[in-house]
C-alpha cells in the first residue's frame, strides 16, 4: 500500500493510513525477511514520488520496523540556509522527490535514504553539527545493505556518499590540489558512472534545502571543469595528481592549488 501512494499524485487517507497501523499492530512484519522487503522498497523508490512511501510507512509505523535506522533521523536537526535548521528527515524526503524529478538512478536514491543514518544519535550538546557521524555511519550502512541483500552498486555509492558528500559541497576553485586529490579519489578516472552518480547524490541533496528546488549545483559545475582540465595534464609526469592540479589551477585561473 505504501508503494502504491508512491505511484500516484495523492497522501494516503485517514482509513488507508489506519488500515495500514492496524497491520502493523497486528504484528503482519514479523518474521517478513528483509530480502523479501527489497523489491517493495526499490518499486516504492524508483516511483515519482518516493517521499510518500517513507511517509505512509512512518506514520503506520512499519518504518520504525523496517528502516529503524532511517526512522531515526526524524526529528533531527540539520544545518541549513534560510531557516538555519532544517530536520533531517524531511530533508532526506525532500532530497528523493529531487532524485525522482531528475528520473536518477536506483543507487542514488538509495544513498540519499540512508547516507545520514549516522547524524541519528549525534551529541545533543553538538547539534546541529554531526560530528564523526561517518564514523557511525558506514557500519550501520554495511549492516542495512546486508540485511536487504542490497546491490554491491547500491552499497558502494552510499558509503561514498556518507564519506564525500559534504566535502563536494565545500569544494573551492582556490584550491585546485585539493580538488585533483578529491577527484581521484571520488574515482572521476577510473570510475567515471560511479562519479557521476555521487555528484547527482549532492545536487539532490544542495537542492532539497529550502528555497534551492530547481537550482544548479554550481560545484557539480566545478567539479566538471576540472575533470575536462585534467584530461589535458601531462599523462607522462611523474606526479600525477601534481600534473593535474597545475592543469586545474590553470582552468581555475589561480595560483593556489598547493595543499597548503
Amino acid at each position: 500500500m505504501a508503494t502504491l501512494f508512491a505511484e500516484s499524485q495523492t497522501d494516503p487517507d485517514d482509513e488507508a493510513l489506519s488500515l495500514m497501523s492496524a497491520q502493523v499492530e497486528a504484528v503482519a512484519l514479523a518474521g517478513v525477511e528483509a530480502s523479501h522487503i527489497w523489491p517493495e522498497l526499490v518499486r516504492g523508490m524508483m516511483c515519482q514520488s518516493p517521499s510518500r512511501m517513507i511517509g505512509a510507512l512512518r506514520e503506520c509505523g512499519a518504518l520504525y520496523q523496517i528502516l529503524p535506522e532511517v526512522a531515526a533521523i526524524f526529528g533531527v536537526p540539520q544545518l541549513s540556509d534560510e531557516p538555519a535548521q532544517v530536520d533531517l528527515g524531511e530533508h532526506m524526503l525532500r532530497a528523493l522527490d529531487e532524485a525522482a524529478l531528475g528520473n536518477a538512478s536506483l543507487p542514488v536514491r538509495f544513498a540519499l535514504l540512508v547516507m545520514n543514518i549516522g547524524k541519528s544519535d549525534s551529541p545533543r550538546e553538538h547539534l546541529p553539527v554531526h560530528y564523526k557521524h561517518v564514523e557511525r555511519g558506514r557500519p550501520r550502512i554495511e549492516a542495512l545493505c546486508a540485511r536487504f541483500e542490497a546491490p554491491e552498486d547500491c552499497k558502494e555509492l552510499a558509503l561514498v556518499a556518507l564519506a564525500e558528500c559534504e566535502r563536494v559541497h565545500r569544494v573551492s576553485k582556490m584550491r585546485a590540489g585539493p580538488v585533483a586529490a578529491m577527484l581521484e579519489r571520488l574515482g572521476a578516472f577510473d570510475a567515471p558512472e560511479r562519479f557521476r552518480q555521487l555528484m547527482t547524490v549532492c545536487a539532490c541533496d544542495f537542492c532539497a534545502h529550502p528555497g534551492r528546488s530547481g537550482q544548479a549545483y554550481q560545484k557539480s559545475a566545478l567539479l566538471d571543469i576540472a575533470f575536462e582540465a585534467c584530461t589535458d595534464a601531462d599523462h607522462a609526469a611523474e606526479d600525477q595528481t601534481m600534473a593535474r592540479a597545475e592543469a586545474i589551477a590553470r582552468a581555475f585561473r589561480s595560483l593556489r592549488w598547493s595543499d597548503a
